[in-house]
């Protein structure tokens, strides 16, 4: 059993930064890849950022020069830091993890970049 629960989301400033931590917790010791994902309303579900195990990282246009993806392997954390944030940012973030050709997701963080 895989659970990923991520946190540090909320109301932000355009311009201002949040980081989001997600948390796994279960059976598997290293995922593949571990990511980020987000959904605005509307709209479909698009990757953001996302880490190999080696460390690689994939970003999406959008974000690229603003966010930082990281992850620790031991404490099987992922961590995106979000800066200059914009009010299309807006969205629900979600954490994914791969391992062995399946995808585990979180619940989603809100994250709403507001004036």
């Amino acid at each position: 059993q895989v659970q990923l629960v991520e946190s540090g989301g909320g109301l932000v400033q355009p311009g201002g930064s949040l980081r989001l931590s997600c948390l796994a917790s279960g059976s598997i010791f290293t995922f593949t890849r571990m990511g980020w994902y987000r959904q605005a309303p509307g709209k479909q579900r698009e990757l953001v950022a996302s880490i190999i195990i080696g460390g690689s990282t994939d970003y999406a246009d959008s974000v690229k020069g603003r966010f930082t993806i990281s992850r620790d392997n031991a404490k099987k954390t992922v961590h995106l830091q979000m800066n200059s944030l914009k009010l299309e940012d807006t969205a629900v973030y979600y954490c994914n993890a791969r391992w062995a050709g399946m995808d585990y997701w979180g619940k989603g963080t809100l994250v709403t970049v507001s004036s």
